[in-house]
């Protein structure tokens, strides 16, 4: 099989998957630390994480599929990060192209295609990007992927962080690769010290209810007063760890599917954006996550931070939106500038 797996990595080249590794079936062996993680609420309102059927299914591969015997994991890189101008408004790198939800799944399913047609059979398989109870970075840690950052992000030598994970569980046994045993963060602690909201945690995870990109996109209600000020001008997830790590020098070209399509910079007329407004010029975008009201919070808050006179007529406009979500961070942004 060793034959075939090297084949099947030079086919996820051909599909623009710019790293490949192979795992075994075997179960997770810092599951405990995730229970942990779970235990302390640092989830947040992420609940479905903490289920009983995700719970199990994280615990042990076999429990997703039960003929599993290797696990491919791949990674292909999306637009390499790039720091704002401090007056303008910041989206997440990965969202600036199309949603990977939306483009991975097409090309997972040819490389299954591939190995069957390889083998000459049908093979049992399950293939996720983000979206399925398996522990990614630690099992792609495990594949040869690279190490776990101080920031809790993959981090390859050759690839930086800016990559999207996704994985094939495999119904047949391939050679496991070499797990990545080096960490290269050494004594740095660049993302730890630029954090704005000290999300990050000193055993290489994140209190989710501090993160931006949590804030801005998994919370669905209103951002906490307190954490306002710190969400900068951030409207869709956060960067801020990743601008700071030495290693995304190394950082690959995007593929073309994830290059920046959306119009930049935002205008503070999106705050006015109409319902079929926001879809159209969302459309295919990971934006569309957050909806209409998310992003619009989102991007009410940004205002509030930047403390600009010009943005108060929009702000006022925004308070009678449809979506009271809206109007309260719109009434909070025009306080803030009043009072400046």
């Amino acid at each position: 099989m060793n034959g075939l797996k090297e084949s099947i990595k030079v086919k996820a080249r051909q599909l623009g998957f710019t790293l490949a590794g192979v795992t075994s079936a075997e179960p997770p062996a810092n599951f405990e630390g995730f229970q942990a993680w779970l235990t302390q609420n640092q989830h947040g309102e992420m609940s479905y994480l903490g289920t009983e059927r995700s719970l199990l299914r994280r615990a042990n591969p076999k429990e997703i599929l039960p003929e599993c015997r290797s696990i491919l994991f791949l990674a292909i890189p999306y637009t390499p990060i790039a720091k704002p101008q401090a007056d303008e408004f910041a989206i997440a790198a990965y969202a600036l192209g199309e949603d990977y939800h939306d483009v991975l799944p097409e090309k997972l399913q040819a490389l299954v295609t591939f190995i069957e047609e390889s083998l000459g059979r049908t093979i049992p398989n399950r293939y996720y990007t983000d979206t399925g109870p398996v522990l990614e970075k630690e099992l792609a840690q495990r594949a040869g992927l690279g190490w776990i950052g101080k920031n809790s992000l993959l981090i390859n030598p050759k690839a930086g962080s800016t990559f999207i994970l996704a994985e094939i569980l495999l119904g047949i046994e391939l050679e496991p690769d070499e797990p990545f045993a080096a960490d290269h963060c050494g004594t740095c602690t660049r993302c730890l010290t630029a954090c704005p909201t000290q999300c990050i945690l000193p055993n290489r995870t994140l209190d989710a209810r501090r993160c931006i990109s949590y804030l801005t996109i998994e919370n669905k209600k209103e951002i906490p007063e307190d954490l306002r000020p710190q969400i900068e001008n951030w409207i869709f997830g956060c960067d801020i760890c990743q601008q700071v790590c030495p290693w995304n020098r190394f950082s690959l070209p995007a593929y073309p599917a994830f290059e920046a399509k959306i119009p930049l910079p935002v205008r503070t007329s999106d705050l006015l954006l109409t319902p079929v407004e926001f879809n159209q010029r969302f459309k295919k975008s990971p934006i569309q996550r957050s909806k209409r009201r998310g992003y619009l919070r989102n991007l009410a808050t940004a205002m509030g931070n930047r403390k600009t006179q010009n943005d108060l007529p929009t702000l006022k406009q925004a308070q009678q939106d449809q979506e009271v979500l809206v109007q309260e961070h719109a009434t909070w942004a025009i306080g803030k500038i009043e009072n400046e």
